[in-house]
């Protein structure tokens, strides 16, 4: 790669009925990604390909060692959350593409020299040139598999914390997706400030 850093973009929680939106953008220097890769297989004993099908004791583990390089200066991150009431007040697909603007814009400084990988559907703004988008991105490209994890551990805490707050409806164990024991805590006690309403039919 003649750029200078990489880059890797992934979303969590498009489908949920309630909770945020987050978006992470994962950055590294491009001669050090394939170090950072092996260090963290070694680390977890887990390799991050197709991160979707990670456990969750797995993704942990991820997330801990790539938070702990992030802290030795060997790689950046950056979450960003849209918030239920601005997905329906604006739509699921612009709530993402201001999150994905925001972690990006936290993360790379000088636009020629950033690598852009992006996973499913998602683009970022077109003064990124260098940029490319591939389906099922966390089963290609590691740095997307980090986005993912990063973006997961960081949204599924979120969730947690908000369980704290509304324990009737289970947060912190579907993490806002629509199950039947959500849709009936739904029915029994009404809707939070986290539901999208907009999803709710």
């Amino acid at each position: 790669m003649k750029e200078k850093y990489i880059v890797g973009i992934d979303e969590v929680g498009r489908g949920p009925i309630a909770g945020p939106v987050a978006v992470c953008a994962f950055v590294c220097q491009t001669k050090n990604y394939e170090l950072l890769i092996a260090r963290g297989v070694e680390h977890t004993g887990v390799s991050v390909r197709d991160s979707k099908k990670l456990t969750k004791i797995q993704r942990e583990k991820w997330f801990a060692f790539l938070h702990s390089e992030k802290q030795k200066g060997n790689c950046d991150f950056s979450v960003s959350y849209v918030s239920a009431s601005m997905i329906d007040s604006f739509g699921i697909v612009p709530a993402i593409k201001k999150a994905l603007s925001t972690s990006l814009s936290k993360v790379v400084s000088d636009q020629t020299e950033t690598l852009i990988y992006l996973d499913g559907g998602l683009k970022a703004d077109e003064k990124y040139a260098n940029q490319e988008t591939f389906i099922k991105g966390d089963e290609l490209h590691p740095v997307i598999s980090f986005a993912s994890i990063v973006a997961k551990v960081s949204r599924d805490r979120v969730m947690c914390s908000h369980a704290k707050e509304y324990p009737v409806y289970g947060f912190d164990s579907h993490a806002g997706y629509g199950t039947k024991a959500h849709y009936e805590a739904i029915k029994n006690h009404g809707l939070t400030p986290l539901h999208r309403k907009t999803f709710i039919s």
